[in-house]
């Protein structure tokens, strides 16, 4: 059955993550290192300038990266099952590929999501509170969109490239710059304008600002401006990787 593929390529994926326990400590290194250090560092800047807490504005961001990071490195794993041919046995079974796409992603997807819980929980041992809990499913929702749209693009950027180093180039173009130039870690309220408008224009930013909206009652877009443009976000991301699969040579 139709189904069956599906969970069959979704739990591939993640049994993979499950027995690398190496890809564990490194999803969470970095994230504890920048709320070490501009938490409690910048934090007290942050709390004299009369802004508030600067963990609770922070959070959402570090999560939004932790997200970005493993979405979109996840095409890695297209990448090597190019190279060792298993994507091409997949290819030439009786499977559509919308299906083989759609099974592997959502594993990627489901990955990045245990990513985000995980930097999730760490805040609230580093002293991160929501502003209400019971808002904190929404966040979830909010979580499993983004991690969706942010393994898509990995997906069709994977599809595109066939080799490792290609493709760490092009994620280097668009990871970086996506997460330094949005509101992860600054107010947009006084910033030079070109920063400003170039934070206005990436996508990161709204999802950062829908994740702090929810959990510290903080926004700067507004939660329906936030949604109607990772909504787009999420349409065009699984367009692209739907495009870019379908295109695959053998």
């Amino acid at each position: 059955m139709d189904i069956d593929i599906i969970k069959v390529l979704w739990l591939r994926q993640v049994r993979r993550y499950y027995r690398s326990g190496s890809r564990l400590l490194g999803t969470l290194g970095q994230p504890i290192l920048l709320l070490l250090a501009l938490g409690y560092g910048i934090g007290a800047i942050y709390r004299r300038a009369g802004d508030g807490n600067y963990l609770q504005f922070l959070v959402p961001g570090i999560v939004t990266q932790t997200v970005l990071l493993s979405g979109i490195f996840w095409g890695i794993i297209i990448i090597q099952d190019k190279r060792f041919g298993f994507l091409s046995e997949m290819l030439v079974a009786p499977v559509s590929r919308l299906k083989i796409l759609i099974g592997s992603a959502i594993g990627g997807a489901t990955i990045s999501i245990i990513q985000g819980i995980l930097v999730f929980i760490m805040a609230l041992i580093f002293g991160f509170r929501p502003y209400s809990w019971a808002e904190v499913p929404i966040a979830f929702l909010i979580l499993v969109m983004m991690c969706i749209a942010l393994t898509s693009l990995g997906a069709g950027i994977a599809s595109s490239v066939n080799d490792f180093q290609g493709f760490q180039g092009i994620n280097n173009l668009i990871v970086t710059p996506a997460f330094f130039l949005s509101s992860a870690l600054y107010p947009l309220n006084n910033i030079p304008t070109v920063l400003k408008i170039i934070s206005t224009i990436n996508p990161v930013s709204y999802m950062v600002d829908a994740l702090r909206t929810i959990l510290a009652n903080q926004s700067h877009f507004g939660l329906t401006k936030d949604l109607i443009v990772m909504s787009i976000t999420f349409v065009v991301a699984i367009a692209f990787a739907v495009y870019r699969f379908n295109r695959i040579q053998l």
